[in-house]
């Protein structure tokens, strides 16, 4: 029952965006319409899902719960994803994920 509750609330919180920002959906995508550089309007398509997984070059992932990265993406459409994630965290000070230390030990 607790992972039927945590959807809900999940697709809730999914559903308030979808609202606030007047983004368009389908059944499988939150879709979120960006202005690009000529005027032309692009679309972001996120699969609805609880999280996303940003993979980092350093090898090291984490992830973000969808509601955070619509967020992201619409108050920094112009930047990268990770960062707009950083900013989204710096502003709303909440815990940043601290990233896993790649250690090499040559032993």
């Amino acid at each position: 029952m607790i992972q039927s509750e945590e959807a809900e609330y999940f697709m809730e919180a999914v559903r308030e965006l979808i609202q606030r920002y007047g983004l368009e959906e389908d059944f499988e995508h939150v879709i979120i319409p960006l202005h690009g550089e000529n005027g032309r309007i692009r679309r972001c398509y996120l699969l609805k899902r609880r999280f996303i997984r940003i993979v980092y070059p350093e090898g090291h992932f984490i992830d973000y719960p969808l509601a955070q990265v619509i967020e992201a993406i619409i108050r920094y459409p112009e930047i990268s994803l990770s960062e707009a994630l950083y900013l989204l965290h710096k502003e709303t000070d909440e815990l940043i994920p601290e990233l896993p230390e790649n250690k090499n030990d040559e032993n």
